[in-house]
């Protein structure tokens, strides 16, 4: 496995990242347990989990599967660089409709953070981030929930999520005016048949020096093959949608990852971290064999002129202004 910093910061992690979102909801305790561990065997460093996701009978949140796995020892904590998410209001329990149990302001920030930190069963998270930006908090507050936390070390680093391009320039003057570090990372949904990030948010985070983590890397499978069977969201109503409107790209697509040699969702990873400022693409396997399929992605060399074929098939933005105007 090949490694990398997280945007600008000396922190080193793998070019792949474990998205553990189908943990509890797809993959009960035990394939989710195989899947990190076969993760750590691969060289995979960087897990990434929020505190919302995957609520399931018996099984509770992700983080709490994460937890468990995390109180095995044989070192899983200390291997692993751990990021996870606030804002959302966690949906279950008597707070439910209560006000502050959402969002970032300074009380939900630190009672967010608190939740994690006992369900992970850890006393410090590596990387937090905002999963989607507040209107209504001003950055001043955020920043000083996010400063005490580190000065409390219960968090090292803070990430975002969804942001615009405005925002990550805007969150990272108010930071830097406190001499504070301010956002090291985004995580966008970035693919190939969804560019947008490369207008605003791509040129914003490597102005500032931040690691892009893309989501959905893989168009929710679409990007994987021709589906065959019963594969889950990749023939959904959503999907088949997707493959009746780039039908003739997703062809030429097929094709020339036939040429390479090569399964096209290692192509289309590959493809992400080949962009500027892409950290790690955020992988979500449903077992552990798929988490092994995906490792060939990060040994793949894409030339210029495949990368080029690439852009040809599936056409790009340029750096706003020049999107849209002169």
């Amino acid at each position: 496995m090949k490694f990398t910093h997280l945007g600008r910061t000396g922190l080193r992690v793998s070019r792949l990242c474990l998205g553990t979102m189908n943990f509890g909801p797809v993959s009960d305790e035990a394939h989710s347990f195989e899947i990190m561990d076969e993760a750590l065997s691969q060289g995979i460093n960087f897990f990434d989990t929020a505190d919302v996701y995957g609520w399931k009978p018996n099984q509770g949140w992700t983080e709490e599967i994460i937890g468990r796995w995390f109180a095995q020892g044989g070192e899983r904590r200390e291997r692993v660089v751990l990021a996870t998410k606030c804002y959302n209001g966690m949906g279950k329990g008597s707070m439910e409709d209560w006000p502050n149990t959402d969002k970032l302001s300074a009380r939900h920030i630190r009672q967010a953070c608190d939740a994690s930190l006992k369900r992970l069963q850890t006393d410090y998270i590596d990387l937090y981030q905002m999963h989607h930006v507040d209107r209504e908090s001003p950055w001043e507050e955020i920043w000083q929930a996010m400063e005490t936390l580190v000065q409390q070390g219960k968090i090292l680093y803070v990430g975002s999520s969804n942001f615009g391009g405005w925002h990550i320039a805007q969150a990272n003057e108010r930071a830097k005016s406190r001499n504070f570090l301010g956002l090291v990372s985004e995580q966008s949904k970035y693919h190939l048949l969804q560019r947008e990030v490369e207008m605003e948010v791509a040129p914003a985070c490597e102005a500032y020096g931040m690691g892009i983590l893309p989501w959905s890397p893989l168009a929710s499978g679409v990007l994987a093959g021709k589906p065959e069977g019963s594969v889950g969201r990749r023939t959904d109503g959503w999907a088949a949608e997707v493959y009746s409107k780039h039908a003739t790209a997703l062809d030429q697509w097929w094709a020339l990852c036939s040429e390479l040699g090569e399964r096209p969702a290692d192509v289309a990873l590959a493809w992400l971290i080949h962009q500027k400022a892409v950290c790690a693409p955020i992988i979500g396997p449903r077992t552990k064999e798929q988490l092994v399929g995906s490792i060939r992605a990060a040994e793949i060399d894409l030339s210029a002129e495949v990368l080029a074929k690439i852009d040809t098939i599936f056409p790009g933005f340029k750096t706003s202004p020049e999107h849209y105007a002169w």
